[in-house]
This record gives C-alpha cells, structure tokens and sequence, in this order.
C-alpha cells in the first residue's frame, strides 16, 4: 500500500508540472515542461550523489579507517542483501545520517563525526540499517525525481510574469487561460502543491524505512533509542551545510534543520514520537540480529 500511495503521489506531481506547463503556454508550454523536466531528471540520475556528497563535504573512508562503521554497514548490507555501498563520513558536530545513490549498485551512506562520536554500537547499528533500508527500496532515486521535479515547478512559478496575463500566443493558441489572475495563482500554488506532495512522500519512505532497518538488525529499540538522542540534538547543535543546502534536508533521518519540529503538511520528517512508538510497538516481534 506504501508503494502504491508513492507511485499516486508521484503521478500528482508529475501532473502538477505538467499542468503548470500547460497553464502558462498551452501545448507548447506543456512540451517545454516535460523537456525541463526530462533533462533535470536525467542530470539527476547521473549526478545527485555525487553532488549531496560534495554539499556537505562527506568524505569516503576505508575500513581501516572507520573499521566499526564500516563493518556494521557491511554486515546490514549483506543481511539486506544488496552490495556493499560506499561509506563516507561528514565533519559536523550535529548526530545525523544520510544515504543517496541512483540505485543499490551506486550507493552511499555517510554519517556524522556527531553521531560517530555520540552514538553506541548499537544506535549507530539501528541508523545505519534505516539507511541502508532506504538503499533497498531505492528511496534514493525516488526522492531525487521528486526534489527535481518539485524545484522545477517552483522555477516555473518564477517564470510566470515574464508569461503575462494574456490568453492566446502570437499563433492564436491558448498560453494562460485564467490570464493575470491565472497567473499570480500559479505563483503561489503551484510551488506549495508541489512542497506538500514531496513532503507526503518523504514522510511515507521514512516510516518504510525505520519498519525495514528495525527488522534487518532484529532490534527496534536501538533505532528508537537512536532516534530519541538525534532529535534532542538536532534542536541544539547547528547544521551549517543543511542550513545552506535546505533542499537536502529530507535526506536526513533526522529533520537537520531548525524550526522544523512539527508533524504537519510542511515538515520533511514525521513526528519524532510518533516513529518512536511504532518501533517500540515492533520490539518482540521480530528476530535478534545474529
């Protein structure tokens, strides 16, 4: 049913931009729409890890070099069952974690110096595992195509004034067919829209992660544990390169960023409690991690 809801979410934002396109320009808008769209997606694929890594500095690191994060991710990469991704480490002070990657094949995880240095073995273990279940389910790509696709149709919006308030092109057809009023609602609704369906499909791959992570160490209680101290240190410490890079945020197991705390429409993460309840409600049901 998770998968179901995210497939319906992304078609709604797909017709969103498509719709935006064609309010502004007809056909013709439509067509340029879906080529902004294509060529974005397409950079995307190819590029979004390796850029994600590079806003936040992360830097990879060997097993020698990391040996205890590096063999947890290998031991939950081999209980998942997909190949080992790349390990990499961020220079913040705030506990936080992230994994991206076009596909299993071409992932990555990156943790903080913070939650290095404040987790135990076995919070660090319940992260790690909720990263790596993102890494399964391929959450990596698809909030990558929503992040795109979202921040095309704010560029849109943006370019709705240099469209006027006309009706027709200079070849008779339809551009804006609501003309200016048209076009000012444009501006304002369609990047809102467009914000809450990718915040409902972050939110719905969050809770599908922390299910999957719990089950792959066999320990709900060390990601619910892990959870409770990520969150009362992301109010306190700083995120500098996620407050630079907000459009980076519902990478994060944590919400990075401050003033974010709420479980509403405009939050990238569901409500710290209420992850925490469901993982307790999960302890006892599943096998210890051998």
């Amino acid at each position: 049913m998770n998968y179901l809801r995210t497939a319906i979410l992304l078609a709604a934002l797909t017709a969103l931009f498509m719709g935006v396109g064609f309010m502004l320009g007809g056909r013709q808008g439509m067509v340029i729409a879906l080529v902004v769209a294509a060529g974005m997606n397409l950079f995307a694929y190819w590029n979004s890890d390796k850029m994600v890594l590079r806003m936040h500095g992360a830097r990879e690191v060997t097993r020698a070099e990391a040996p205890d994060l590096y063999g947890i991710v290998e031991q939950l990469a081999s209980r998942a069952e997909i190949p080992m991704p790349r390990v990499y480490v961020i220079e913040s002070a705030q506990p936080n974690a992230f994994a991206t990657g076009r596909d299993p094949q071409h992932a990555a995880v990156a943790a903080s110096t913070g939650l290095l240095a404040n987790m135990s073995h076995e919070e660090v273990a319940g992260v790690m595992a909720h990263e790596l279940a993102h890494i399964k389910n391929r959450d990596t790509l698809i909030m990558t195509i929503t992040a795109t696709i979202a921040g095309a149709i704010a560029m849109l919006a943006n370019f709705a004034m240099f469209f006027g308030g006309s009706s027709h092109n200079s070849d008779g057809g339809r551009s804006n067919p609501l003309g200016l009023i048209g076009t000012i609602a444009i501006m304002i609704l369609a990047p809102i829209g467009a914000m809450l369906v990718q915040m409902a499909i972050s939110r719905g791959r969050e809770y599908e992660a922390d299910r999957i992570g719990a089950e792959l160490t066999g320990r709900p209680l060390w990601l619910a544990s892990a959870l409770e101290t990520l969150d009362r240190a992301a109010g306190r410490i700083r995120n500098d390169a996620a407050e630079a890079n907000p459009a980076t945020a519902h990478m994060f197991i944590i919400n990075p960023l401050h003033g974010e705390r709420m479980d509403n429409l405009f939050s990238t993460h569901p409500r710290t409690e209420n992850r925490i309840r469901r993982l307790r409600a999960m302890s006892g049901a599943v096998g210890p991690w051998g």
